[in-house]
């Protein structure tokens, strides 16, 4: 099945642990949490304060996209919180090699992103190194942007990759995803689709997961 990662950051900010709750409830597998440190992109979300605060409501898997310049730096924060799997984009200031190994000694899933300008060539010396590819479809850092059709080729070679080279790597893709752009990322080889505008705007979100959860099958 393909997962589900509702994007927090199209939450209600005054009621996040209630949206949190109901994200669970309709079914989502994961949900992304989008950290902007104000560097690396140019607007700034959330910290591991916010992290640690969600982490007792619930159990889903927390998929923290770290949008931060040298993001070692928070490994062991967010690791502390409650991430269970940390994003670092190979275009960030620092040794992306050393955030990979730390966020891996912490005993979390570690995970690669690429923006729609970077060629898939940029991440695929990592991606024996990782458990989740995040291929980026809007440029990062705001909410609510249409989707770029570049992130489909990127998609299809990280399926070939994985086939022939890392069986276990989820293949993420985050930005203007809706019911007909996460169907063709899923035909495509995605395995999670992380959305955020779309799937919030939902008065029956349950049913629309349970719909995209069936995406990509023959």
């Amino acid at each position: 099945m393909t997962k589900v990662s509702p994007s927090m950051l199209s939450a209600d900010f005054s009621r996040l642990g209630e949206e949190l709750l109901r994200v669970e409830r309709a079914g989502a597998d994961w949900i992304h949490i989008d950290v902007m440190d104000g560097m690396f992109v140019p607007n700034i979300t959330v910290g591991p304060l916010v992290v640690k605060a969600l982490r007792p409501l619930s159990r889903i898997v927390f998929d923290v996209h770290l949008m931060i310049e040298k993001p070692v730096r928070y490994v062991n924060a967010f690791a502390d919180a409650g991430a269970d799997i940390l994003t670092v984009h190979t275009e960030a200031e620092g040794e992306i090699r050393e955030a990979i190994k730390a966020i891996k000694d912490r005993g979390l899933r570690a995970g690669i992103s690429l923006n729609p300008g970077t060629p898939f060539s940029a991440v695929e010396k990592y991606l024996d190194e990782v458990d989740v590819l995040l291929v980026m479809t809007v440029q990062p850092g705001f909410g609510g942007q249409s989707f770029r059709e570049e992130g489909l080729p990127k998609i299809t070679a990280a399926g070939r990759y994985a086939e022939e080279c890392n069986p276990g790597l989820e293949i993420s893709v985050d930005g203007g995803i809706n019911r007909e752009t996460g169907r063709r990322c899923a035909e495509a080889g995605a395995t999670v689709l992380a959305a955020g505008s779309y799937l919030f705007r939902m008065d029956d979100m349950a049913s629309e997961i349970a719909l995209w959860k069936t995406f990509g099958k023959d």
